[in-house]
């Protein structure tokens, strides 16, 4: 054989290897992507042009929240905030409307207490993303519903909805049931008749 075939073949499998090893590398990167994000890669691959274009902008989130001080709460605070949780979930019965808010808004505390930035709801959403993929559609939704009935355009099978979309997100930023109890325990049997998923 001459050389310069020899040289050219040798090339060749360099290249075909670098090719295989990109290719490689790149499947790993949308693994990692899609376990870490759940639902929410396939939503953002929706709203983008491009693979390439949702992974750098799931990346990005990633990079985002690693630099918040983001904080576990201290069990007093849980305390509180479970205690608060149900006042709000007795309340539904009554005035679901209000209580549907006062969840929108409470959830929203959690988040600020934890260490997230609390402007912006769609930054809000991409930020728990992070760190709560598989529940974060939940938080779109209810919100998206407490918007609704601040128009006048929800009615009460909606904001029982939305109020089960925060309960969801709302369990999770606590890690409610896994390190205190479970928030859906209430002495007003018909309110968690209400409210039951």
């Amino acid at each position: 054989m001459d050389n310069p075939l020899v040289i050219v073949l040798l090339v060749a499998l360099v290249a075909v290897i670098g090719i295989a090893a990109w290719l490689f590398m790149q499947k790993r990167r949308t693994d990692q992507l899609q376990n870490r994000f759940g639902p929410e890669y396939d939503r953002t691959l929706a709203e983008h042009r491009s693979q390439k274009s949702a992974e750098r902008e799931l990346e990005h989130r990633a990079e985002r929240v690693e630099h918040l001080q983001l904080r576990p709460l201290a069990r007093e605070e849980r305390d509180q905030f479970v205690a608060r949780w149900q006042t709000v979930q007795a309340q539904f019965v009554d005035n679901p409307t209000d209580a549907t808010s006062e969840a929108d808004d409470l959830v929203g505390q959690v988040m600020a207490t934890r260490g997230y930035p609390v402007g912006d709801f769609e930054q809000r959403a991409a930020d728990v993303s992070v760190n709560h993929p598989r529940v974060v559609e939940h938080y779109r939704a209810g919100h998206a519903l407490a918007l609704r009935s601040a128009r006048g355009e929800a009615d009460t099978e909606d904001l029982r909805q939305a109020f089960v979309h925060f309960r969801a997100l709302f369990e999770d930023l606590l890690e409610v049931e896994s390190a205190h109890h479970d928030i859906r325990s209430t002495d007003n049997t018909h309110t968690r008749t209400e409210v039951r998923r």
